[in-house]
């Protein structure tokens, strides 16, 4: 019966991704052929299609009762999908993107990430994302970067750029900041700080508060956890065999000392910072992983 579900779940998202990239495509094409404030109308139209899948993905969930989500949104602050946030979160699975998406559909505006170059090959998907704007990175070794010091400074080029796109109209700019998925050979080979957590990295959230520092009403910090600290494929997912899971979320105000170091190039604070709150989200981590045993 779970693989079965699965299928079905698999075939669904499938099928209502192609039908989403049709006008998506058209729209894409369009946009081409339009500027000023034709242009940034398409645009919203274009996001407008993100929200569509999403909704269908949350619907699925639902349908074939795939994962009862415990959601707690920030005590300190009302979130707006008319606002722009940067959204930071530790990363296990694939399914992680999925429950951000669902969970958050009603509260922020469209969620796009930071996504690694080889995703643009993806059927549908890949040119999907491109057309949408999220930042493509393209990581260079310290090797590649002495033969080419231009590459450097790509990735931040290419995430100001999107960054100047996304204050046009509400966005909500996801980075998981382990830049990877959590796994206990990782956190050995890295010799990780952190009990539940890769060390983070800021490059890529830099670069985004540099390019939209003003403009953000602040930074969400989700914490995802599973039961049994065990987080599913995304296959097992489909198949509905993560009977529930959780997101903690904080609403964080940026510290001046952070903006203005940023303008001087210096990323001390901001290291400071995500150290200091990526201690507290590896101690509630902790916390709930003995609770469960």
């Amino acid at each position: 019966m779970d693989v079965i579900k699965g299928c079905i779940a698999a075939l669904f998202i499938g099928v209502n991704t192609a039908a989403a990239c049709v006008p998506l495509f058209a729209m894409g094409l369009l946009r081409l052929l339009t500027w000023g404030s034709g242009h940034q109308t398409i645009s919203r139209w274009m996001d407008g299609i993100i929200d569509y899948w999403v909704s269908s993905n949350r619907l699925l969930m639902r349908v074939l009762d795939l994962c009862e989500v415990d959601l707690k949104l920030p005590t300190n602050a009302q979130l707006g999908r008319d606002q722009w946030y940067m959204v930071i979160s530790n990363h296990q699975t694939w399914t992680d993107i999925l429950l951000l998406q669902t969970s958050l559909r009603h509260h922020l505006p469209p969620i796009k990430f930071f996504t690694k170059q080889q995703l643009i090959w993806l059927p549908f998907l890949g040119l999907a994302m491109w057309l949408l704007g999220f930042p493509y990175v393209r990581r260079a070794n310290p090797d590649q970067v002495k033969r080419h010091p231009e590459l450097k400074t790509r990735d931040q080029k290419a995430t100001l750029a999107a960054c100047e796109d996304f204050k046009q109209h509400p966005t909500a700019v996801l980075n998981f900041l382990e830049g990877t998925r959590f796994t206990k050979a990782k956190q050995a080979q890295q010799t990780a700080r952190f009990q539940c957590l890769l060390n983070p990295k800021i490059g890529g959230l830099a670069y985004v508060l540099q390019g939209m520092g003003p403009t953000l009403a602040g930074v969400l910090d989700v914490t995802i956890h599973y039961p049994n600290n065990r987080p599913p494929s995304f296959w097992d997912f489909l198949c509905g065999r993560c009977p529930s899971a959780s997101l903690r979320t904080e609403l964080r105000s940026i510290p001046t000392p952070i903006s203005d170091g940023l303008d001087n190039n210096n990323k001390q604070p901001l290291a400071d910072w995500i150290e200091d709150l990526w201690q507290t989200k590896d101690n509630q981590l902790a916390k709930q992983v003995n609770l469960e045993h």
